[in-house]
């Protein structure tokens, strides 16, 4: 029996503030605000707006889609969302799900092979995703208490390491905003690039970042360490409605013998909380789809027990049969390169020959 879809209605960025101020409770994620699709807009990406979803004259959720076109896979993200105003159950889920599939189907403007979102109880139609898109647990840090009893709540390694970074004479300053691009570009992207070339991944051109404060100045904060005058530590938090985050983050080798990342994130809490926060999520910590966060897992869970799960992301097809042969494509083409080294050389050498790639050995 297919679920009954609910009533979905666009919102202008005052209707969306209205129905946020009116919900107080409820955590909502900057990404799913008309703020972060602005910022989005500016990197030259496509928002497509913001729904929300009704059960009759009762609110159950809110949505806001980015437009992504990869080649042969257009979809509709929603970003760290949806928002959940009513009560997350199986059946709720299902009916949003039909919601979206009858909503974008119908819909003249954009064709999609499949919606991305967070799902906690996956079921048909649900699949995927083609690619992960968001973390699945993080740990959370309680800001309600007194700051004595947040350092308290540290591991002992933690509140040691933060000693040691004030006697070694590490000071934290928090950038003033207009000051933030410029700081940005001249003294904190090359720690970023000396961090992601050290720890294997990929990070976004300095750019992305320098427009990520310029247009979300007003919910972030730039605060950086100094050892010596000289920048060896830096991190960028999030604020929206008395939940900030540890967005992004990045260390010198000389800060790790100084252990001015601790005293940093340390000092960011003072001031989180200062400004009204009630909680500071940490982001990412290893989960099953994302082994490689044991790098940072060890760090954050020395400011906090609390692990949260967040549900995993998923694809909702709008086109099952295209979307089945695109999923097929993907997985032969990434596990290509797998089974290709596992051949003996002369196979590779035959297969080299047939694919045209290089590699292998000759036959």
């Amino acid at each position: 029996m297919t679920p009954v879809p609910y009533r979905s209605e666009q919102l202008s960025n005052e209707e969306f503030e209205a129905l946020a101020a009116a919900h107080p409770d409820v955590v909502i994620p900057l990404e799913q605000t008309p703020y972060w699709a602005d910022f989005e807009r500016k990197l030259g990406r496509s928002p497509y707006g913001i729904w929300a979803y009704y059960d009759g004259g009762t609110l159950v959720a809110t949505a806001s889609y980015l437009r992504s076109e990869r080649r042969l896979r257009p979809s509709l993200v929603v970003v760290n969302g949806p928002v959940w105003f009513a009560k997350r159950t199986h059946n709720a889920e299902a009916r949003l799900v039909s919601t979206v599939q009858e909503q974008f189907r119908a819909d003249p403007a954009v064709d999609p092979l499949y919606i991305r979102m967070q799902i906690e109880h996956p079921q048909p139609p649900v699949t995927g995703p083609l690619e992960h898109g968001w973390y699945e647990r993080e740990i959370v840090v309680d800001l309600t208490p007194d700051t004595d009893q947040i350092f308290a709540s540290f591991r002992s390694n933690a509140r040691n390491l933060i000693r040691k970074a004030e006697k070694l004479g590490v000071k934290v300053q928090t950038i003033e905003q207009s000051r933030w691009a410029e700081v940005f570009r001249t003294e904190l992207f090359p720690i970023m690039q000396e961090t992601a070339s050290r720890d294997g991944f990929s990070s976004f051109e300095s750019t992305f970042y320098e427009t990520l404060l310029t247009e979300l100045g007003d919910h972030l904060r730039l605060m950086v360490a100094y050892m010596d005058g000289q920048a060896v530590s830096w991190l960028i938090t999030t604020e929206y409605r008395g939940y900030s985050v540890y967005y992004f983050a990045a260390s010198s080798h000389s800060a790790r013998k100084t252990n001015a990342p601790y005293l940093l994130l340390w000092e960011a809490f003072k001031v989180l909380k200062e400004a009204g926060n009630t909680a500071c999520g940490l982001t990412g910590i290893v989960s099953d789809n994302y082994p490689s966060l044991i790098n940072v897992t060890t760090f954050k869970r020395n400011f906090s027990k609390t692990v949260v799960s967040i549900p995993t992301t998923y694809d909702i097809p709008l086109h099952p049969l295209r979307y089945a042969l695109v999923a097929n494509a993907l997985k032969v083409r990434r596990e290509a390169p797998a089974k290709l080294r596992s051949l003996p050389a002369s196979a590779k050498g035959l297969a080299g020959r047939i694919t045209g790639r290089k590699g292998g050995g000759e036959a």
